[in-house]
């Protein structure tokens, strides 16, 4: 039985909608080529077995708005299930209150099951179905109407046959919130709903310190607390829930493997494999390390390095005009946000450390001296 995440209070009835000037999209509708586009009510109204998906370790964003869409479409009078690739972090597991999803490391063969009786496949917070990693191949080999929800560059729109893109907002969340008041019916947000919304914003905005300079985000927020959203609940849920194992994992990025290069404004982090087992890692543990080298006074731009199996992850994150997009792609298999991207390299760990050494004083000079001035 599904349960409430967080429980409606007295609110006061739907006052706001987004403001948005008359020239300004919500996000815009994308097909593949040749593909006639037609109303997501009729897709809607069609399908009898949704399915919701979200990318290989699904972060606050990939979480708030598969479940949000699965709740909002239980208002609307119709039955979804939410899959992910693997499992989500400990300190999202309240957004899945009534263990509505299930993920494919866990459960390959009732995954596999739920994606080959679907008729309608929402993707949310991805835009290439590789992002789904060792689920991808069911979601290419699977012939079905797919419709991509994300705030992602450069979208592999021959995948889908409707897309709701808009890469300049804070979250999935968000283009979420955006295509239901478009398309469908906003006064079905409940409490439960605009809390899966907002845990989508706070975390894809860094609690709002970037991807959040526009004001239709926040009044979208107050839309959602007049619907009954409890903020305060929602951070303490998030940001205040993690494992004692994980804070000590904290501990050792921030203790003994912080690296500061004041000189080119940046600052790094790295862990070991050998390190994440040693401190018991699980899905998500180091999600939104890399935000505490932003933290350091001077710092413009920050990396983060694990090292998993016979690969190494990268996030990077940077601030003001510093695009990181383009620096994880053009050099470590990547890409993102221009303030927030991430990166693959199958070197070690220690080559690829050395690597990132290497380009950084290019990166500085073409990007984030010149930025500064």
């Amino acid at each position: 039985m599904e349960q409430n995440i967080l429980m409606p209070q007295e609110h006061m009835p739907y006052l706001t909608l987004p403001v948005r000037k008359k020239d300004a999209e919500p996000y815009k509708v994308l097909a593949k080529s040749g593909q006639e586009i037609h109303p997501l009510k009729t897709y809607l109204e069609k399908a009898k077995n949704i399915v919701i998906v979200g990318h290989n370790n699904p972060d606050g964003d990939a979480v708030g708005s598969t479940i949000g869409l699965h709740l909002y479409l239980k208002n609307m009078g119709k039955e979804s299930r939410v899959v992910f690739p693997n499992r989500c972090a400990q300190n999202l597991l309240w957004i899945d209150a009534g263990n509505i999803s299930r993920n494919y490391q866990e459960h390959p063969r009732e995954v596999t099951e739920i994606i080959e009786r679907c008729d309608l496949l929402f993707v949310m917070d991805f835009n290439r179905l590789s992002r789904a990693e060792a689920m991808a191949p069911l979601l290419e080999k699977k012939d079905v109407a797919r419709v991509m929800i994300d705030h992602h560059l450069e979208p592999d729109l021959e995948s889908f046959v409707l897309a709701f893109s808009n890469t300049q907002i804070s979250s999935t969340c968000e283009v979420l919130y955006r295509v239901i008041y478009n398309e469908l019916d906003p006064s079905l947000i409940d409490a439960n709903v605009g809390a899966c919304l907002y845990a989508g914003i706070s975390t894809d905005t860094g609690s709002f310190s970037y991807s959040c300079a526009h004001k239709e985000l926040f009044a979208t927020i107050a839309d959602l607390v007049d619907r009954g959203l409890d903020t305060v609940k929602v951070h303490q849920n998030i940001f205040d829930n993690f494992s004692e194992s994980r804070m000590r994992l904290l501990g050792r990025c921030l203790g003994e493997r912080l690296i500061v290069k004041p000189e080119y404004q940046t600052a790094y982090m790295f862990l070991s494999e050998e390190e994440m087992t040693r401190y018991h890692y699980r899905s998500g543990d180091t999600e939104g390390i890399v935000n505490y080298g932003l933290g350091i006074a001077g710092i413009r731009f920050a990396a983060f390095f694990t090292q998993r199996e016979d690969r190494v992850r990268i996030s990077f994150r940077s601030q003001g005009n510093i695009d990181v997009n383009v620096f994880a792609k053009e050099h470590f298999n990547g890409g993102g946000h221009k303030n927030a991207a991430g990166g693959l390299c199958h070197e070690s760990l220690e080559a690829t450390v050395a690597k990132f050494e290497r380009l950084l004083p290019g990166f500085y000079e073409k990007s984030i001296r010149p930025d500064a001035c």
